[in-house]
């Protein structure tokens, strides 16, 4: 992929499997390893799996809107909703150390999608529109 590329759907799990062929095709088009290219879909699919459940309040409600820009050494990819605004700063700090059973709940996915890519921004528009950038890096060059 030598371009920016953008698919919209509407909030339904349903279109999770279109979110992630989208972003696989982007991510192998960037070069990436199927690691990294796991890692991509990984990441996207919690958030938008969390734009459904938490921004939205539910299937149906509203829209997700995903941009795959390929980077000189990498990819990123930018979803949009105009769901509630989110503030990572809100969430309980996870400690993968902790046993379950003593952890607060929520902040699993957020640990995991910090955990696997290299760049993440969360960042709430005054306009209504909520928008998080993800970037990934190649280990090697293609």
């Amino acid at each position: 992929m030598s371009r920016r590329q953008t698919l919209t759907v509407d909030g339904y799990y349903k279109n999770l499997k279109k979110i992630a062929d989208f972003v696989t095709a982007a991510a192998r088009q960037a070069g990436m390893d199927e690691d990294e290219v796991y890692a991509v879909q990984m990441a996207v699919d919690e958030a938008c799996t969390n734009i459904i459940e938490h921004a939205y309040g539910g299937e149906g409600r509203g829209k997700i809107r995903l941009t795959c820009q390929p980077l000189p050494n990498g990819l990123q990819v930018t979803i949009h909703d105009q769901g509630r605004p989110f503030d990572p700063a809100k969430v309980p700090v996870l400690n993968p150390n902790s046993p379950a059973e003593t952890r607060s709940p929520g902040g699993m996915g957020l640990f995991f999608i910090y955990r696997l890519m290299d760049r993440v921004e969360f960042q709430p528009s005054s306009a209504g529109e909520n928008r998080l950038v993800l970037v990934k890096q190649r280990k090697t060059q293609p």
